[in-house]
């Protein structure tokens, strides 16, 4: 049974990613390197940051590069937020009496200061934080609290959490809300990965707080799931594209699972709205597909997939919840040239194919039309 969980802070309770990004650009430009985009960013940083630094700045002294880093990060730590269901998370283990740590790299200056907006600090039972290398402090931290490994869960979002809890023997949780990509935290091999920390509590809550790695294993157990998924269209002829962590960061479509009861379109209409406000109207079924054990998905799983296209109608006002980070209209044909994920990458390609037979149609009727007004008109003359 889990009665410890130790957080880590960036990426896993706060999303401080952006201010990061903006900070850690500041120190390379001052250090006469290019800046970075944010999937670059994402790809190379890592912790110990020491590391990342050394192979981008080796040549300026680690307190000048944290003397820029800090400066930065304070102009811009305004917009740092809370993440989604993590307070709700610290409030569950609360309320089971779990007792809570913090291990994490983030200044406690800055940790004062977010502290004071979203009064997480109030859940934590003890914060160490300004620690470097947390594989250096795991086993303080067991020791100084008589923390049993069996009992103690390390909760982050980045490799070097799931090595900090393997090198502490305790259990090992990833969520795809911080730093690291679906393809690195998987090399790192934690017990458990997760969305988000709603996700989490619901398996904790599942299985009464006993914390097992066959929680993973057991997906193959379930039966497949029957989904509905729609390629959205405006009145540019521009179809909605969305970007999620929990599809390796790839490009799709909006939908999710339908409900117990619910008819597909009903349950279309439902997560459409929930994943972007959208209302839709002229719903169309493209195809079905089988999704078995996809590798660019955060877990394993089988889905059945509903394919549909479908118009968007009112004021198109896209708001994304939780479940994808980024948004674009985009014509058909440079959707097709995103890094898409493959049921999606398949369902454009028959919308296309299909777009393509109509306009064929259109073109060949009009060519048949004309012909024969030409030869209505030539035996008029005649006539």
């Amino acid at each position: 049974m889990i009665r410890n969980i130790i957080f880590d802070w960036s990426g896993t309770l706060v999303d401080d990613l952006p201010a990061v990004l903006k900070a850690s650009n500041f120190v390379l430009t001052q250090a006469g390197k290019p800046a970075m985009t944010l999937a670059t960013f994402r790809a190379e940083f890592q912790l110990p940051f020491t590391t990342f630094y050394d192979r981008h700045t080796p040549e300026v002294p680690m307190p000048q590069l944290e003397e820029w880093f800090h400066a930065e990060f304070r102009r811009s730590q305004d917009s740092v937020v809370e993440l989604p269901h993590a307070r709700a998370f610290l409030e569950f283990c609360r309320t089971h009496k779990m007792r809570t740590f913090l291990l994490s790299t983030v200044h406690a200056d800055h940790f004062k200061v977010q502290c004071r907006e979203n009064r997480f600090d109030l859940f934590i039972d003890r914060p160490y934080t300004d620690v470097w290398d947390k594989r250096e402090k795991i086993h303080e931290i067991l020791e100084e609290n008589n923390l049993k490994p069996e009992e103690t869960l390390f909760i982050g979002d980045m490799e070097h959490d799931v090595a900090t809890a393997k090198h502490g023997g305790i259990h090992s949780c990833a969520v795809l809300t911080g730093y690291n990509t679906l393809e690195q935290l998987r090399a790192a091999k934690p017990d458990v990965i997760v969305e988000h920390l709603l996700e989490l509590r619901r398996l904790l809550e599942k299985s009464n707080l006993d914390f097992t790695p066959l929680m993973e294993q057991s997906e193959a157990q379930h039966p497949p799931i029957s989904t509905v998924g729609a390629l959205i269209f405006n009145a540019k002829h521009e179809v909605l594209m969305l970007r999620t962590h929990k599809w390796s960061n790839k490009w799709g479509i909006p939908g999710g699972k339908i409900k117990f009861g619910e008819k597909a379109e009903v349950a279309l209409r439902r997560e459409i709205k929930e994943e972007t406000n959208l209302k839709i109207a002229d719903i169309q079924f493209v195809l079905v597909q089988d999704c078995i054990h996809s590798k660019e998905f955060y877990k394993d799983a089988h889905f059945v997939l509903l394919n549909y296209t479908c118009r968007a109608v009112g004021k198109l006002d896209v708001k994304l919840n939780h479940e994808a980070q980024e948004f674009r209209w985009l014509a058909l044909s440079q959707a097709q040239k995103l890094k898409l994920n493959k049921p999606t990458r398949i369902l454009l390609s028959a919308v296309a194919a299909t777009l393509g037979k109509q306009v064929k149609s259109k073109v060949i009727r009009a060519g048949k039309s004309s012909a024969a007004n030409h030869k209505s008109k030539i035996t008029k003359r005649r006539g």
